[in-house]
């Protein structure tokens, strides 16, 4: 499982457990990484080109001083709501214990105890074995 500091968007998102980059054909490469394998909402995504996070080059939103954000807050409903995932739980807790923690503790988190491959966010099934996990 190879989560890295790379694959955590500054909105506290993930991308090792999003459907687009676990995917097999045109698989996206993350949020902030350099390249053209991304999905078009990542793209533009609001929070990643937020005028905020570009004048003060902080890594994160939970170092804005404007956090949580509007934008940062509707997306925290969507994902609690859709995918029962904080994004502001995971903001919280890479402030708390720093990047290098919070990927240890995503590893635990999604790393599927059947057949050990990565869950989806997206799925309520294991992409590998197909076995529902929520």
């Amino acid at each position: 499982m190879g989560f890295s500091k790379e694959l955590i968007a500054p909105c506290g998102i993930n991308c090792g457990v999003c459907i687009a980059y676990l995917r097999e054909k045109n698989k996206c490469s993350g949020c902030i990484t350099i390249g053209t394998n991304k999905v078009a909402h990542c793209n533009k995504c609001s929070i990643k080109l937020c005028e905020e996070h570009n004048k003060s080059e902080f890594t994160y939103c939970h170092e804005c001083e404007k956090y949580p954000c509007p934008r940062l807050r509707r997306l925290e409903k969507r994902y609690v709501e859709k995918y029962h995932l904080s994004v502001i739980d995971n903001l919280n807790t890479i402030n708390k214990y720093g990047i290098s923690e919070f990927i240890k503790l995503e590893i635990e988190k999604w790393k599927y105890k059947n057949c050990g491959k990565v869950l989806c966010v997206h799925k309520s099934y294991c992409l590998n074995c197909k076995m529902d996990y929520r």
